[in-house]
């Protein structure tokens, strides 16, 4: 597994995960054109298997792995979307996998990892317990920890999402990720750094939850403490993999209030007529919220995926 990952290993994950992933489509709405004076191309991975990008970069790395490997299984910590990506993927490859979640993850999200036969294993819901629980199921079983993004074999698988766009959608203007720990806008930065350097890249996230946006700032890895929003995909820190990539191909990171989270949400739900969750809506109101002039521009827009709890929709909270 190399140190740092690159467009060939991208290429090398769009051919492994091809029988498995879903080509994604790429969808426009002319009233979000009309309303940002641009042209939209949005890449939606909330139609991608198990709801979200995440599936690319569980399924390379799952695949990756040499059959003595494989036979032990993998492991990872996670109650988001990356744990019911890694448990569908194992099934897929028929290894086993082992989920370490909090005890008060959503009902919703362990019935999900329960669905694709991941052996869900509970703890404490602190970081620590989760990494001490994790520890102990790797001593016990020789599973491989697949880490949700800081893993080169993830990042790279989820680097073809953005591999898949320019495709389909050459001569981009800019393209906008949402970032939480990195491993989707490191894997979309590096892809289109190479594939179309021309096109900049632009990172979104939550003002409440803003440690991508004041590391890049600062030249160095701010923790997330606290972090306070409704876009809960969006609350971990860059890792020490993800940071540089972003530090070399991204050009900014730009921030988005919770208000205009909610109503980027509302407007694809509405407009649209697609789900999206709130952290795929970040990049969207960022666009919204015009803190960069992109008149006239061809934008592409990764929709990071559409799980949603449907009985606590943000926009009915109060």
């Amino acid at each position: 597994m190399d140190a740092v990952p690159d467009l060939d290993s991208v290429r090398e994950a769009a051919g492994r995960i091809r029988p498995y992933a879903h080509r994604t489509p790429v969808l426009t709405c002319a009233s979000l054109d009309h309303m940002l004076n641009a042209q939209l191309f949005f890449k939606c991975e909330n139609f991608q298997k198990a709801g979200a990008f995440k599936f690319r970069g569980a399924c390379n790395a799952v695949f990756s792995l040499s059959d003595t490997e494989a036979s032990r299984g993998v492991a990872t910590h996670s109650s988001g979307n990356h744990a019911a990506a890694l448990a569908l993927a194992a099934q897929m490859r028929n290894v086993e996998a082992f989920i370490v979640m909090p005890r008060n993850a959503p009902r919703v999200k362990r019935a999900a990892v329960a669905g694709y036969g991941g052996n869900i294993v509970y703890c404490k819901a602190t970081l620590e317990a989760r990494e001490e629980a994790l520890a102990q199921v790797v001593q016990e079983t020789g599973a491989t920890f697949v880490h949700p993004y800081n893993d080169p074999r993830v990042i790279a698988g989820q680097g073809t999402a953005a591999l898949e766009l320019l495709e389909e959608v050459p001569d981009l203007d800019v393209v906008v990720a949402p970032v939480g720990g990195g491993g989707l806008l490191s894997g979309t930065a590096l892809t289109v750094s190479d594939v179309s350097p021309e096109t900049r890249v632009i990172g979104a996230e939550p003002e409440g939850a803003d440690d991508a946006c004041r590391s890049l700032q600062e030249g160095r890895i701010v923790p997330s403490v606290n972090p306070r929003t409704v876009a809960d995909g969006l609350l971990t820190s860059l890792g020490d993999v993800t940071f540089p990539i972003i530090q070399a191909h991204a050009e900014q990171i730009v921030t988005v209030s919770e208000e205009q989270i909610i109503a980027a949400m509302r407007h694809v739900w509405e407009r649209m007529k697609i789900i999206i969750e709130p952290s795929a809506a970040v990049p969207v109101g960022a666009l919204f919220e015009r803190k960069i002039d992109l008149t006239g521009a061809r934008i592409g827009v990764i929709l990071s995926g559409g799980n949603v709890d449907l009985d606590k929709l943000p926009w009915m909270l109060g």
